[in-house]
């Protein structure tokens, strides 16, 4: 195909999503009063009142429901132990998006991001700490899994990966320059290449891997900004197969909504990053409680409202009880098996790299 019609091709199916997220989000505004994007954050830390401490946090779309519990549950803590009332202000953006938008100026005093390599970016500016990951989990704070969702009952009888390289199957997952959410969906099939090559010859074939790939993105019905987004063009009836964390579509589920969840034979471990934004929460003058929201993430009550939410819990004693509602798949690799994130992002994310090979029809 000619570059400039695989671009065409590309526009309209992106295109597409957008409009039924834009119609998504029409409806949703005028149904709430609140906004995603905290106001007046900059300069000294805004306070509701006397004594109360505002705490800004800019997280990942996908991490949103879930803080909705976690947050109101803090509060009342917090209160119990300092007689002090917290406010929170919030943004949620696909993690990429979120990271550049900190880096860029927007004052969070904590964050959320879906990938390490993201929270590294913040690092490399100077505004989270390098100790950020000397907890247990590694700085993580939550955990999921790729796997594929479908329409209820499956009518197409999908089981793994490679189904979703057949003719006529029309699969979603977000677009990986914007979405962390697609780095995991991305690293989960080109990792169930490699598997797959590994069994046949005893060694990893980055080749081969990178045809299944190509194979799976030729069918690729839309790509949006976020995990968050490609699940709402899903919910709208874009494409037949969606690649995302198995936290969403747990959630959807739980609500009421009728998908049926495929877990692949090889899939990837996700693990969701949180910190403390040292530098703005000490300008802001709310150290003290944003080190202890950050900590509360970690505790039995945070985790298990994140469980709630699907996400599978870090916090060893909650995991250990929830063992049957999170099976573990026949094969679960992590990022290390595709050498780390450094590996990754040079021979997946760069420039160069083999995800923009793909993309390119190279």
């Amino acid at each position: 195909m000619k570059t400039g019609n695989r671009n065409a091709k590309l526009s309209r199916k992106m295109g597409l999503s957008s409009l039924l997220i834009l119609l998504f989000l029409s409806f949703a505004i005028s149904g709430c009063g609140g906004s995603d994007q905290p106001s007046a954050v900059t300069g000294e830390n805004p306070v509701a009142a006397s004594g109360d401490v505002t705490l800004v946090v800019g997280a990942y779309s996908v991490a949103k429901d879930a803080l909705q519990d976690i947050m109101p549950a803090f509060k009342a803590e917090w209160k119990a132990k300092t007689g002090q009332n917290v406010v929170f202000q919030e943004s949620y953006e696909a993690s990429g998006t979120q990271a550049r938008s900190i880096i860029g100026g927007f004052e969070a005093d904590v964050t959320l991001l879906a990938l390490e390599g993201d929270m590294e970016k913040l690092v490399k500016a100077e505004l989270v700490s390098p100790e950020w990951k000397q907890t247990s989990s590694k700085g993580m704070v939550t955990r999921s899994i790729v796997v594929l969702g479908t329409r209820a009952g499956n009518p197409l009888g999908i089981k793994d990966f490679e189904d979703l390289t057949k003719t006529g199957v029309k699969v979603l997952y977000p677009n990986p320059k914007t979405s962390g959410g697609a780095q995991w969906d991305i690293n989960a099939i080109y990792g169930a290449g490699l598997k797959k090559s590994e069994a046949v010859t005893g060694a990893k074939d980055a080749a081969a891997a990178k045809k299944f790939l190509e194979d799976v993105h030729r069918n690729i019905e839309s790509m949006d900004k976020s995990g968050r987004a490609s699940m709402a063009a899903f919910e709208y009836g874009v494409g037949d197969v969606i690649v995302t964390y198995e936290n969403e579509l747990l959630a959807r589920i739980a609500q009421g909504v009728e998908y049926d969840i495929v877990v692949p034979s090889s899939t990837i471990l996700i693990e969701n990053p949180a910190a403390v934004v040292d530098r703005n929460a000490d300008r802001h003058g709310v150290r003290e409680a944003a080190d202890a929201f950050v900590k509360y993430l970690y505790s039995n009550e945070a985790q298990k409202l994140f469980a709630e939410h699907g996400f599978r819990p870090v916090n060893d004693e909650i995991a250990a009880g929830m063992q049957e509602r999170f099976p573990r798949p026949p094969e679960l690799f992590t990022i290390d098996y595709l050498g780390g994130w450094d590996e990754v992002r040079e021979t997946l994310y760069s420039k160069k790299g083999i995800w923009y090979q793909v993309l390119a029809g190279q």
